[in-house]
Protein backbone atom coordinates (compact mmCIF):
# COMPACT_ATOMS: atom_id res chain seq x y z
CA UNK A 1 0.00 0.00 0.00
CA UNK A 2 1.22 3.49 -0.64
CA UNK A 3 3.00 5.98 1.59
CA UNK A 4 3.52 9.20 0.64
CA UNK A 5 5.42 12.18 3.37
CA UNK A 6 4.52 15.80 2.18
CA UNK A 7 2.54 16.22 -0.89
CA UNK A 8 -0.79 15.35 -2.14
CA UNK A 9 -3.92 13.20 -1.15
CA UNK A 10 -5.61 12.41 -4.69
CA UNK A 11 -8.90 10.88 -4.03
CA UNK A 12 -9.60 9.98 -7.83
CA UNK A 13 -13.30 9.50 -8.67
CA UNK A 14 -14.38 7.81 -12.40
CA UNK A 15 -17.70 8.36 -13.76
CA UNK A 16 -19.66 6.39 -16.54
CA UNK A 17 -18.89 9.07 -19.13
CA UNK A 18 -15.33 9.60 -18.35
CA UNK A 19 -12.02 9.77 -21.16
CA UNK A 20 -8.77 9.08 -21.65
CA UNK A 21 -8.88 13.07 -21.85
CA UNK A 22 -10.21 13.41 -18.21
CA UNK A 23 -7.59 11.56 -17.11
CA UNK A 24 -5.09 13.47 -18.85
CA UNK A 25 -6.43 17.05 -18.05
CA UNK A 26 -6.58 15.92 -13.99
CA UNK A 27 -3.35 14.93 -14.09
CA UNK A 28 -1.70 17.87 -15.72
CA UNK A 29 -4.27 19.88 -13.15
CA UNK A 30 -2.95 18.40 -10.35
CA UNK A 31 0.92 18.07 -11.08
CA UNK A 32 0.56 22.15 -12.05
CA UNK A 33 -1.48 23.32 -9.22
CA UNK A 34 0.21 25.86 -7.28
CA UNK A 35 -1.20 25.14 -4.23
CA UNK A 36 2.48 25.04 -1.70
CA UNK A 37 3.88 28.18 -0.03
CA UNK A 38 7.06 29.52 -1.50
CA UNK A 39 9.72 31.10 1.35
CA UNK A 40 7.47 34.38 1.68
CA UNK A 41 4.06 31.98 2.60
CA UNK A 42 2.34 32.48 -0.42
CA UNK A 43 0.91 29.71 -2.60
CA UNK A 44 3.04 29.58 -5.28
CA UNK A 45 4.92 26.40 -5.49
CA UNK A 46 3.57 22.92 -7.48
CA UNK A 47 3.96 19.73 -6.31
CA UNK A 48 7.06 19.19 -8.00
CA UNK A 49 8.96 22.84 -6.93
CA UNK A 50 7.98 21.80 -3.37
CA UNK A 51 9.54 18.07 -3.25
CA UNK A 52 6.51 16.47 -2.84
CA UNK A 53 4.75 13.32 -3.69
CA UNK A 54 1.08 12.18 -4.80
CA UNK A 55 -0.98 9.02 -3.28
CA UNK A 56 -3.44 8.62 -5.64
CA UNK A 57 -6.61 6.41 -4.07
CA UNK A 58 -9.47 5.31 -6.25
CA UNK A 59 -12.52 6.50 -4.90
CA UNK A 60 -16.25 5.60 -6.59
CA UNK A 61 -18.17 6.89 -3.92
CA UNK A 62 -17.37 10.43 -4.53
CA UNK A 63 -20.39 9.63 -7.27
CA UNK A 64 -23.27 8.95 -4.55
CA UNK A 65 -26.18 10.26 -5.61
CA UNK A 66 -28.66 10.66 -2.17
CA UNK A 67 -31.16 12.79 -3.48
CA UNK A 68 -33.86 10.25 -3.62
CA UNK A 69 -34.44 7.58 -0.76
CA UNK A 70 -32.47 6.28 1.67
CA UNK A 71 -30.00 4.20 -0.11
CA UNK A 72 -27.19 5.91 -1.98
CA UNK A 73 -26.80 5.65 -5.84
CA UNK A 74 -23.39 4.58 -7.95
CA UNK A 75 -25.11 4.47 -11.05
CA UNK A 76 -23.09 8.01 -11.85
CA UNK A 77 -19.92 5.84 -11.15
CA UNK A 78 -18.19 4.26 -13.92
CA UNK A 79 -17.96 0.05 -13.95
CA UNK A 80 -14.89 -1.14 -12.25
CA UNK A 81 -12.62 -2.48 -15.34
CA UNK A 82 -13.38 1.35 -17.13
CA UNK A 83 -12.77 2.81 -13.42
CA UNK A 84 -9.21 0.46 -13.23
CA UNK A 85 -8.13 1.75 -16.67
CA UNK A 86 -9.15 5.56 -16.19
CA UNK A 87 -7.13 5.72 -12.19
CA UNK A 88 -4.12 3.31 -14.01
CA UNK A 89 -4.13 5.92 -16.70
CA UNK A 90 -4.25 9.07 -14.44
CA UNK A 91 -1.41 7.21 -12.32
CA UNK A 92 0.95 6.66 -15.23
CA UNK A 93 0.52 10.16 -16.54
CA UNK A 94 1.45 11.37 -13.13
CA UNK A 95 4.55 9.73 -13.42
CA UNK A 96 5.32 10.25 -16.69
CA UNK A 97 5.95 13.95 -15.17
CA UNK A 98 8.60 12.54 -13.11
CA UNK A 99 6.62 12.34 -10.60
CA UNK A 100 6.47 9.71 -7.60
CA UNK A 101 3.13 8.66 -7.30
CA UNK A 102 1.62 6.07 -4.72
CA UNK A 103 -1.24 4.17 -5.12
CA UNK A 104 -3.84 2.43 -2.91
CA UNK A 105 -5.25 -1.25 -3.62
CA UNK A 106 -8.27 -0.35 -6.49
CA UNK A 107 -11.16 -1.87 -5.20
CA UNK A 108 -10.47 -2.59 -1.63
CA UNK A 109 -11.39 -1.43 1.65
CA UNK A 110 -8.22 0.76 2.76
CA UNK A 111 -7.76 2.59 6.11
CA UNK A 112 -6.22 6.11 4.98
CA UNK A 113 -4.83 8.49 7.13
CA UNK A 114 -4.13 12.10 6.08
CA UNK A 115 -2.49 15.14 8.42
CA UNK A 116 -3.63 18.11 6.53
CA UNK A 117 -1.32 21.73 6.40
CA UNK A 118 -3.39 24.04 6.28
CA UNK A 119 -7.58 23.92 5.36
CA UNK A 120 -6.95 23.55 1.39
CA UNK A 121 -8.92 20.78 0.04
CA UNK A 122 -9.69 21.66 -3.96
CA UNK A 123 -12.24 19.90 -5.66
CA UNK A 124 -11.32 18.98 -9.62
CA UNK A 125 -13.69 18.35 -12.29
CA UNK A 126 -12.57 17.27 -15.65
CA UNK A 127 -16.62 18.49 -16.60
CA UNK A 128 -16.13 22.09 -15.63
CA UNK A 129 -12.36 22.97 -17.45
CA UNK A 130 -14.41 25.75 -19.89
Amino acid sequence: MGEIGSGLLVLLGVAADDSEADAGYLAEKVCTLRIFEDPEGKMNLDVVQAGGAILAVSQFTLYVDVRRGRRPSFDAAARPERARELYESFVERVRQRGLRCETGRFQAEMQVELVNQGPVTILLDSRKQF
